[in-house]
């Protein structure tokens, strides 16, 4: 393999060993937030949406956080794989006009034209989300708490500034500041409860809505909104009132307890297909997770406390596809898209489309190699996680 790093909890890595990997094998699937970063899994998706697993028929539960819940949503339409095509293009192709001498885009000028382009993105197929006969979905938002409660140009910044100092001392305590929300796919005929979640909850403070038509959209922007770049979501439909932000800020790469499933809120009951009649990990219960790189960091705030980076037994059913860092250096400017192209690019935008265009298409390697791993299962290719 040249491009694709494959990598593997303890129990996957057994999982794969014994069975290899199916489509029956997966029962969720994660999206992290990163912004451009996740173009690069754009092929990846197509393939496994829109080919791969429709080779099974159980369903799948997708967790997503800004860019991630924008991929993980596109998945639950019709045709996801056309669906992905037009998110990669619209993403790669979005743009704000810098005014002469004007350094940055307002956030009041990008929140706005972004929930334009959403509303035209779902528009009309918001029940397909909701309903889709297989996929569960899971939305990830941070609410602010106490000063974070509304958004103010005085009170955001030192509240922030009280999240970032909690959080270096203890992840959970960054709790008193944000909380995480999950906007979760509606149980059928269930009176407006929520899909259990598929991970466990006991890491950090979380609340749990219904998705809805009247909720939908304003949940999957508020999962996007990175503070200052854009405005929060305030009061969204059936969730308690407050200021919503990305949900990348509480869980930035998803690191989440996908092996205790059975002690999420509202549900108490353990999932019957993660362990089998004898009490071991059954191989039907993997998480597969595209990702754009190996670490799988807990939130935002944890960029930079290398400590967290490393995996725990949450991840020891995962299975993670990741570009190899060698590989990326070969792509535009020897790294993968990322926000800093805004502002390198600037007002040229055929520029960045050109770099980012090329990066997509050139991951189309990671497919190929993926495929033919599928076919034949290599251990020795399997890194541990």
């Amino acid at each position: 393999m040249q491009a694709l790093h494959i990598y593997a909890g303890p129990k996957a890595r057994a999982a794969l060993a014994a069975n290899g990997l199916q489509p029956a094998h997966i029962r969720t699937i994660p999206g992290a937030a990163g912004g451009p970063k996740g173009l690069i899994l754009g092929p990846l998706d197509r393939f496994i949406f829109g080919d791969w697993l429709t080779r099974s028929q159980q369903p799948v539960d997708l967790v997503g956080a800004s860019i991630g819940a924008w991929r993980m949503a596109s998945a639950c339409l019709n045709d996801p794989a056309t669906a992905f095509a037009r998110l990669e293009h619209d993403y790669i192709h979005q743009h704000y006009e810098l005014a002469p001498g004007q350094k940055r885009v307002s956030a009041e000028q990008v929140s706005e034209t972004f929930g334009h382009n959403l509303q035209a993105f779902y528009g009309g197929r918001v029940p397909e989300v909701l309903h889709h006969p297989r996929y569960r979905l899971h939305i990830v938002t941070s609410r602010g708490r106490h000063l974070l409660r509304t958004e103010h140009g005085v009170r955001t910044p030192l509240g922030y500034l009280g999240a970032f100092l909690t959080n270096t001392v203890h992840r959970k305590a960054m709790g008193a500041w944000l909380e995480r929300v999950v906007f979760s796919s509606p149980l059928a005929a269930a009176g407006g409860r929520c899909t259990p979640l598929p991970f466990g909850t006991g890491d950090y403070r979380t609340r749990q809505v219904a998705l809805s038509e009247a909720n939908f959209n304003p949940a999957l922007q508020a999962s996007c909104s990175i503070p200052f770049v854009l405005k929060a979501i305030h009061n969204i439909p059936g969730a308690p009132q407050g200021a919503y932000w990305d949900g990348g800020i509480t869980d930035y790469h998803l690191h989440l307890n996908y092996p205790g499933a059975q002690n999420a809120i509202k549900t108490g009951a353990a999932r019957a297909v993660s362990t089998g009649p004898d009490g071991q990990f059954d191989a039907k219960g993997l998480v597969l997770y595209p990702h754009f790189q190996k670490s799988v960091v807990p939130g935002w705030l944890d960029k930079g406390l290398k400590w967290r980076h490393g995996a725990t037994t949450f991840l020891d059913t995962m299975v993670l596809l990741a570009p190899n860092p060698e590989w990326v250096k070969t792509l535009p400017n020897s790294k993968l898209p990322d926000r800093t192209d805004f502002t390198h690019y600037g007002n040229d935008l055929a520029a960045r489309v050109k770099a980012w265009t090329a990066a997509t298409r050139a991951s189309q390697q990671m497919v190929d190699e993926f495929i033919a791993w599928l076919d034949k299962p290599d251990m020795n290719l399997v890194r541990p996680l």
